[in-house]
């Protein structure tokens, strides 16, 4: 499935209001439907720093629909579906009819002609979320949950989440570094255009050349490659640490986790180049020794935790916020204003 043959994602990711109807990638959205997710999203933790219980989607369902593993994302992303009521059944793909010969868009329609409201989808393949929202169930709210090496926008929103409450700072004066296997991350691509979109001018992204995309002049304005991680990662304010996935460990694209951690690991040594306050992030799972040190990961400056409570906050909102026009002619809208 090629993304390049259908609609631009922000040409559909919008309903005729202008409010979000997917949410299938950050490019394309502007800085106010950022900034409205994220202040959606702070709106349901409440001042003990405590996820709240809400009735926004009570009545609707919302099913979690993974092709590709990731315990993780489905947990959070059916926490914070609980949290708004929601009903929520996740679909065991690999022991689905396709895996006895229907075809996706057979078993798609199936689903939705369940009462589906929400489907929240990750797939291997790019472009998978886009292609399902506009060629085969447009009256579903598409969610993307991490497709291929394209976009992973709920990942990036929670880190955006993350570093506004912990920085407390204007996106517009941090200098934010992004270190490890930018190549094949979704994450790092996501993160890259949130925080292009929400005014950062110092982006740096930290990796050997080998780890690097093919056109690294696509990431735009504001964005600077360091090869040498002690230039990188000095004076920032944010530091974002990816996981080097263990089948490309092995690779010719890294030849030890040894060697990686010695060029590009983050430890104390290097922490200390940062600004005092700066944070530390991990989208996880880590591998500790590898890209990060054990005490930096368990240390004040981490936020890696608090990212897995935002991570179910900005994930509430997205399935608030997909739902909006339904909301608003229910009487429902107050809920999720801002």
């Amino acid at each position: 499935m090629h993304v390049a043959a259908l609609h631009t994602p922000s040409q559909i990711q919008l309903n005729q209001h202008g409010q979000l109807k997917h949410f299938l990638t950050i490019e394309g959205l502007s800085k106010q439907t950022l900034t409205k997710i994220l202040d959606t999203a702070h709106s349901f933790i409440n001042d003990q720093n405590q996820l709240v219980t809400t009735p926004i989607l009570q009545g609707h369902t919302v099913m979690n629909l993974f092709f590709e593993n990731s315990t993780r994302t489905r947990t959070t992303f059916e926490a914070a579906a609980k949290r708004l009521s929601a009903n929520v059944l996740n679909i065991d793909i690999a022991r689905s009819s396709t895996s006895k010969g229907e075809t996706l868009r057979d078993t798609l329609w199936n689903l939705e002609a369940m009462a589906a409201d929400i489907f929240v989808v990750r797939h291997s393949s790019s472009g998978a979320a886009h292609f399902i929202a506009e060629t085969v169930c447009p009256n579903i709210a598409i969610i993307n949950a991490g497709d291929g090496r394209h976009a992973h926008p709920t990942q990036a929103m929670l880190d955006m989440l993350t570093i506004r409450r912990e920085t407390k700072k204007p996106f517009e004066q941090l200098s934010v570094a992004i270190i490890g296997d930018i190549k094949h991350s979704r994450v790092a691509r996501s993160d890259v255009s949130a925080l292009q979109t929400l005014g950062c001018k110092d982006i740096r992204v930290i990796a050997p050349n080998t780890l690097l995309p093919f056109g690294f002049d696509e990431y735009g304005e504001g964005v600077r490659l360091f090869n040498n991680m002690e230039q990188g990662i000095r004076d920032c304010d944010v530091i974002i640490t990816l996981r080097i996935q263990n089948e490309r460990i092995h690779s010719p694209a890294l030849s030890s986790q040894s060697e990686f951690y010695k060029l590009f690991g983050l430890n104390q040594a290097r922490l200390a180049l940062a600004k005092p306050d700066c944070i530390v992030m991990h989208p996880g799972p880590m591998n500790r020794g590898v890209e990060i040190d054990s005490s930096i990961a368990d240390g004040p400056q981490s936020v890696i935790l608090h990212q897995v409570t935002n991570g179910i906050a900005v994930r509430m909102a997205v399935l608030a916020l997909s739902m909006q026009g339904q909301l608003q002619e229910k009487g429902l809208i107050e809920a999720i204003s801002v």
